[in-house]
């Protein structure tokens, strides 16, 4: 029993120690660094997150300060992560960056992100921030200019400030940054040329400077980036062509260069870009033949030159040319390509794009239909019918034939159930509606696009599962009355029924569809009100009644008594803003 007791107590004693070792060796937060934390926590007016509640108590270290990490030895502050999700638009923090957080002295890792709400410049002081590594300050609402202050953190490797509202020039001092392998400026308001003091970026890795203001070429330092993988520098003002030193960056996986003002012609040497999988060269003014060498990219998966004036002859693809080409867009350049080539027609592509480049005859037949999932070949000059080719297309998602010469009824028309977007619009397509939307409608189609055919019949009742978004039927020869069904389509966007034989009054149901921002029954034959229901569209941005046989009180509230009177012309007798006051005979 003595024994025992013994043991109990060296246990006891033991535990007692290991306690007090333990507790010694916490080290509670800087009372420094909380004074920062809870001064940014007052700078925050609004906290739908929550995160922000757990910061009480006198220790930020002990893990319950959501967010915030420490160095256990020293107490101090090393990483502050604030993520919200755009898409969660409940969930946010309201305020400003607060200067305090610039005393953090310690911080490897500031990352405030997601908060639309956050507004306010970037403070001088978080140029005392030496110790970062890394600094997100993405999807807020920051505006001012970038400061150059930031560029006096040298042990920075990761920086991105995309998606606020800076404006004025990228600064030069960001050239510092020495260790900086990710830089992403992309969508702001940042205007000038690229900074030469860029060139000292050596180690970058990624840079992302795209849907932005930006002018002047690309900076021909750019291809001294050895270790760089991706090149975004679209949706900007950029000119000139690429400079000949990018073609060396042998690790560059990603170029996208897309929506600026570039010109003259691609390089053979491009075949040197051996990791390249994806270019996105699309709207700019290159010219000339797109070079066979491209076709010797081992990697390439996506292509994209659409809307440049590329010309004839295509590049013969033969052997092993683009082993690895899932997606190829050659859209509205000079090309006169009479069919489709067929190493287009025979590869294993899942998007096909080849609107407005001169194709004739029937619809191609493609040798793997199957793993095509977006198929657009608007804007040709195809002729007959594709209702049969279409059925082996079981993966297709998207569809796009419009402005072509395809002739067939829509009863012919068996769409893959995965269909999401169809458009045939500008055809010569005849039969009626019902034949496409009907009780077994896929509830993955949320687009149609049928305008300026030979449509006729009635629009047909819509079933209560029903997806669609956009239901563009406009100049046909569609008659009968508008349903009350058309209640159920409770995802609709944008309805237009305008230049067809539509009679019958508007139903109330109309105005159940929460979501719509556009509305057109123009040019129809309807009669009676416009109903007051409609007032119950709260987003609608654009609405015309015009040229019906309409009469009575426009309804009397935002935004149909302030769209243009035009909207309202033509009919039989309508009055009150924004046309005439109604005579007391005609309410």
């Amino acid at each position: 029993m003595q024994n025992l007791r013994w043991v109990l107590n060296l246990l006891f004693v033991s535990s007692l120690l290991h306690n007090l070792v333990h507790s010694s060796s916490q080290v509670i937060c800087s009372s420094q660094d909380r004074a920062a934390l809870l001064a940014f926590k007052s700078s925050i007016v609004e906290d739908t997150t929550g995160v922000l509640s757990s910061w009480v108590g006198q220790d930020c270290c002990n893990g319950d300060w959501e967010g915030v990490l420490c160095n256990p030895a020293t107490g101090k502050v090393t990483s502050l992560v604030l993520q919200s999700s755009l898409t969660e638009p409940t969930l946010y923090m309201k305020g400003t960056l607060s200067p305090s957080l610039g005393s953090l002295g310690s911080l490897q890792v500031l990352v405030i992100s997601g908060n639309k709400f956050i507004t306010g410049s970037i403070p001088n002081s978080f140029s005392n921030l030496t110790s970062l590594t890394q600094l997100a300050l993405e999807d807020n609402s920051l505006r001012g200019s970038v400061p150059t202050g930031l560029g006096h953190l040298p042990m920075l490797e990761s920086l991105s400030l995309a998606g606020n509202r800076f404006s004025g020039v990228v600064p030069a001092s960001l050239g510092s940054l020495r260790s900086l392998t990710t830089m992403s400026l992309a969508r702001n308001s940042l205007s000038g040329p690229v900074p030469v003091a860029f060139k000292n970026l050596l180690k970058l890795q990624i840079l992302d400077l795209s849907f932005n203001l930006l002018s002047g070429p690309i900076p021909d330092f750019i291809g001294q980036f050895r270790d760089l993988t991706t090149l975004h520098l679209s949706s900007n003002r950029l000119s000139g062509g690429i400079p000949v030193s990018v073609y060396n960056l042998g690790k560059l996986q990603d170029m996208s260069l897309e929506r600026n003002d570039l010109t003259g012609p691609l390089s053979d040497r491009i075949s040197n870009l051996k990791s390249l999988s994806i270019l996105d060269l699309s709207s700019n003014k290159f010219v000339g033949h797109i070079p066979a060498s491209i076709t010797r990219l081992q990697n390439l998966w996506s292509l994209n030159l659409s809307r440049n004036h590329f010309s004839d002859p295509l590049p013969v693809v033969v052997g092993r040319g683009f082993p690895s080409l899932l997606s190829i867009d050659l859209s509205y350049n000079n090309l006169n390509l009479g069919e489709v080539p067929s190493w287009i027609r025979d590869k294993p592509l899942t998007e096909i794009n080849l609107a407005g480049c001169k194709l004739r005859g029937d619809f191609p037949k493609l040798t793997r239909p199957h793993d095509v999932t977006s198929l657009d070949l608007s804007d040709n000059f195809l002729t007959g019918d594709v209702s049969a080719l279409l059925t082996n297309m079981s993966s297709l998602q998207k569809l796009k034939l419009s402005k072509n010469q395809l002739k067939f009824d829509l009863s012919e028309l068996k769409l893959p159930e995965g269909v999401s977007s169809v458009d045939l619009s500008s055809n010569l397509v005849t039969g009626s509606l019902s034949s496409l939307l009907n009780n077994k409608t896929s509830r993955f189609l949320e687009e149609v696009h049928l305008t300026n055919n030979q449509i006729s019949g009635r629009i047909p009742d819509f079933a209560e599962s029903s997806n669609l978004k956009v239901l563009n039927i406009g100049s046909n020869k569609i008659g009968g009355q508008i349903p009350s069904s058309i209640s159920n389509l409770v995802e609709l966007v944008r309805l237009d029924i305008s230049r067809n034989h539509i009679t019958g009054v508007i139903p109330q149901a109309l105005g159940q569809l929460a979501q719509l921002n556009w509305l057109d029954l123009s040019i129809n034959a309807l009669t009676g009100r416009i109903p007051d229901s409609l007032l119950n569209i709260k987003a609608v941005k654009h609405a015309s009644f015009r040229a019906n046989r309409l009469c009575g009180l426009i309804p009397q509230g935002r935004p149909f008594n302030i769209f243009p009177a035009a909207a309202y012309l033509h009919n039989l007798c309508l009055c009150g803003k924004p046309l005439p006051p109604c005579r007391k005979t005609e309410k």
